[in-house]
């Protein structure tokens, strides 16, 4: 469901460009139509400016992570801007399926599997890259696609289950988790399901750029799980009373003072987790940082 909705903003998108285009080619005004045209199609980079311009200095002004200055937050917005057209106007609609699970009984038993979840209207294509570099790394891994998009994150808890125990399946071992975003969530709302059996089920946990005490920018989504990760939900606050502290020490969380999506800055950590600062770095190419991806890979080789 997910790719087809991103298809059709695509395709409306292109329509609306070429349709603007069109009556302004007509008119003689071959400029303003090419640059008409082009800011439409760059509806995305352009919100995401307002996210850097605007809602980030507000955020993060009492942020005890370092505020970045106008130069990093322009960087990083070029770095999200091309990158946000990489996986949700190709990966994402296009190449959902593009590339499959690594999971091989003979070739896997007894390694550590990774388990990708992506976060808030995304699907298991964000994960491409990583999927390839496993891949030729024979390191096995599952990723799953959350759906319906915009349902509560306890929605989720069966996807999440399914590819755990996938996992295990085909290893025989507990795996270790990466999770993007609004992925971090489902993974702790599925571990309060599972409670102490949970405990067993997986080795470790890494989440990037997730939102654990909500996100401002939740504030201009829809969907229920977007109303969850407000600050101070009541889902947020029950999430974390249901939780022994103990548990975040079984957790890697990765944030950036250039994160554009979980604001502010220290709203991506967990008190007493292991919590990474990847400085500049936006809330989607968050993923792509090799700080990550490096330590996805220890994890997955000494758990």
């Amino acid at each position: 469901m997910i790719a087809r909705t991103q298809r059709w903003i695509l395709a409306l998108l292109l329509l609306a460009a070429g349709a603007w285009a069109a009556v302004l080619a007509t008119r003689g005004a071959f400029g303003i139509a090419l640059i008409g045209a082009l800011a439409i199609l760059n509806t995305q980079p352009g919100l995401i400016a307002i996210e850097y311009l605007v809602l980030m200095p507000y955020a993060n002004r009492r942020d005890p992570t370092h505020s970045p200055g106008l130069r990093q937050r322009l960087v990083a917005w070029w770095r999200e801007s091309w990158t946000a057209h990489a996986v949700f106007s190709w990966r994402q609609p296009f190449r959902e399926n593009a590339e499959s699970d690594g999971l091989d009984p003979v070739a896997h038993a007894g390694r550590h599997a990774l388990v990708l979840v992506h976060g808030f209207f995304c699907n298991r294509g964000l994960w491409n890259p990583w999927m390839r570099r496993l891949r030729e790394r024979g390191i096995p891994f599952v990723a799953i696609t959350l759906e319906p998009a915009y349902g509560s994150i306890d929605e989720y808890v069966h996807a999440v289950d399914g590819a755990i125990e996938r996992a295990w399946q085909a290893t025989g071992v507990a795996p270790v988790i990466a999770a993007h975003s609004m992925g971090g969530l489902a993974v702790r709302a599925w571990w309060r399901a599972r409670g102490t059996e949970g405990d067993e089920r997986v080795s470790h946990v890494l989440t990037v750029g997730t939102p654990h005490c909500g996100t401002l920018t939740a504030y201009f989504a829809k969907g229920l799980n977007a109303r969850q990760m407000r600050p101070g939900s009541s889902w947020l606050s029950q999430l974390a009373a249901d939780e022994p502290p103990a548990r975040y020490a079984r957790f890697t969380c990765f944030y950036s003072d250039c994160d554009n999506i979980s604001m502010p800055a220290a709203t991506a950590t967990l008190s007493g987790a292991d919590n990474r600062h990847v400085p500049g770095q936006p809330h989607v190419a968050l993923v792509y940082a090799q700080a990550v991806f490096e330590e996805a890979l220890r994890r997955s080789q000494s758990a």
